[in-house]
């Protein structure tokens, strides 16, 4: 993939994450969503699985799967389809991609340079602060420019 691309790939994903990064969503309820609306709009278990075409024990079996982090995509798109929800799902990185990429490539340029930096200050010949500094920052630019596989 070429490099323009590649960084082009990289700004959209992190624009579009930026909004769920940004935005201060509610932790789940203890009981999980499914739950937590059902009781707000007054609907029984019962009621519920009517909608669903299932038994009320079924109901409750997904709704304490869905608090338990045990419940698939498609029963949660199921029941929330039930409820006249949305069921939104995405992965949301704490931090930006392209920082992620940069943290990341420090941290392997340190790597890399540990074993060199490790024998040269055993000759009293150790690369002193701000250009031992300079050295990774060069070289994870370097990593950066090439194949993102070599990140990982």
């Amino acid at each position: 993939m070429n490099k323009r691309f590649r960084e082009l790939q990289l700004r959209q994903m992190d624009t579009l994450l930026s909004n769920w990064r940004a935005s201060a969503l509610p932790a789940r309820p203890q009981a999980g969503w499914v739950h937590a609306l059902r009781d707000a709009l007054g609907m029984s278990a019962a009621a519920f699985a009517r909608r669903l075409g299932m038994s009320p024990a079924g109901v409750r079996k997904l709704e304490k799967a869905e608090a338990n982090d045990a419940i698939t995509l498609a029963s949660l798109r199921k029941l929330a389809q039930a409820l006249d929800c949305e069921l939104q799902y995405a992965l949301v990185p704490r931090t930006s991609l392209e920082q992620r990429l940069q943290d990341r490539a420090t941290e392997v340029a340190r790597e890399r340079i540990r074993p060199v930096s490790h024998s040269m200050s055993l000759e009293d010949q150790l690369v002193k602060g701000s250009l031992s500094d300079v050295q990774i920052e060069l070289l994870a630019k370097e990593i950066l420019d090439g194949s993102r596989r070599e990140l990982w």
